[in-house]
């Protein structure tokens, strides 16, 4: 692997990012109230003489995780405690420098306040026992959202103890309110991190000004920043980016195609979506890489895995230093249920997306062939 050099002053510093009005949620009995207040984030930024900067950068993106709950009872649970689900990818999950994916539901043992349900039917409370994180841990996952519609399945017990958690585990995470965004160093490349989605109790996609300073604040200390949002309608009908704004069951999903876009002019880099649990097109922006869905990666024994629903890619995503777009590589998984990712040798999603990319953005010059290599050609 080659490296470049950079050069700048020694020193650490600390950067104070105001963002006002952003709403600190306190959940009582599962209803949120929000007061205006300021949030005040610190950064801690490590510059070195001569850092030394990679030239090309691997981010692998996937979809949702959800490795069994027990709620409502403990029949949803996988056998031997998960252990084996990501057996089959662990290789590539492990490949790359920075693995991303997102994560539906708590992390808690039992206990916490049920979210209020208006239609049971069609609402699914998520809490995965607190040792299923090793399984991330083990199979190479650096980053996770928490700004999703089951991040406040259990209250604010939920919400704590996921973070602990994953905190406990140094995983990278953000999305909640407390902490919408993060930054790390890995490999002497620093990372900006931060996941928006529609939903309480998260960093909102649909505040555009505040979400546009928070990645112009990480671009402004970040070699990459990394963005991802849950947003879009649900379920195979909805597989396309219609770049309007999507509602489902009454709920403003936001419009992604506007939002991606807004936070790559922003600063952002590498852009990964998720939430209609059905892959969607990507597309490259500004020589700037954006999944508009990555469907769902392991959901054991709740999901629907039925067609489409099964199927979703592992997307490694090369970048320069600066997190230019240079190409991605796509890897089919199909789910089978229960459920836990297999490599699907007949290359299903590939098709998809193939067809998927060419109809929804036909205006960009941006090539998936029949091996899942995406390229593209810059005007």
């Amino acid at each position: 692997m080659a490296y470049s050099c950079k050069s700048s002053k020694s020193l650490t510093q600390k950067k104070e990012l105001k963002v006002d009005s952003i709403a600190i949620v306190e959940v009582l009995d599962s209803v949120i109230s929000a007061v205006p207040v300021v949030i005040q984030v610190q950064d801690s930024i490590e510059i070195s003489i001569h850092r030394l900067l990679k030239d090309t950068i691997e981010i692998i993106g996937v979809g949702d995780i959800m490795m069994g709950t027990n709620f409502p009872n403990k029949s949803y649970l996988p056998p031997a405690g998960g252990k084996q689900l990501l057996d089959a990818v662990k290789d590539i999950l492990t490949s790359a420098d920075i693995t991303f994916g997102n994560l539906e539901g708590v992390i808690l043992d039992e206990g916490g306040k049920q979210k209020y349900c208006k239609n049971p039917k069609i609402c699914y409370l998520f809490r995965s026992p607190e040792s299923y994180l090793n399984n991330l841990k083990e199979a190479g996952f650096d980053v996770l959202s928490t700004a999703n519609n089951h991040a406040g399945d259990f209250g604010n017990e939920g919400r704590r103890s996921t973070m602990k958690l994953l905190d406990s585990l140094e995983f990278h995470h953000a999305g909640q309110l407390t902490k919408p965004y993060t930054t790390f160093i890995k490999d002497g490349m620093k990372y900006g991190f931060v996941a928006f989605s529609p939903n309480t109790g998260t960093v909102s996609i649909h505040d555009y000004p505040k979400a546009k300073s928070i990645v112009q604040h990480l671009d402004s200390i970040s070699d990459v920043v990394i963005v991802s949002f849950h947003g879009g309608a649900e379920g195979s009908k909805y597989q396309h980016v219609t770049r309007k704004t999507e509602t489902f069951y009454g709920e403003n999903r936001g419009n992604v195609y506007r939002f991606a876009h807004s936070m790559i002019d922003a600063g952002a880099d590498v852009i990964f979506g998720h939430g209609p649990h059905v892959t969607r097109a990507v597309e490259v922006y500004k020589n700037r890489f954006i999944s508009y869905s990555l469907g769902n990666f392991c959901t054991y024994a709740r999901f629907n895995l039925s067609g489409d629903n099964g199927l979703a890619p592992i997307i490694n995503v090369r970048t320069t230093a600066t997190g230019a777009f240079i190409n991605a590589q796509i890897t089919p998984i199909i789910q089978v249920r229960p459920g836990g990712p297999k490599i699907d040798s007949q290359k299903r999603v590939i098709s998809r997306l193939q067809s998927l990319t060419k109809k929804d953005f036909p205006e960009v010059p941006i090539s998936i062939d029949d091996n899942g290599v995406i390229t593209y050609i810059q005007n």
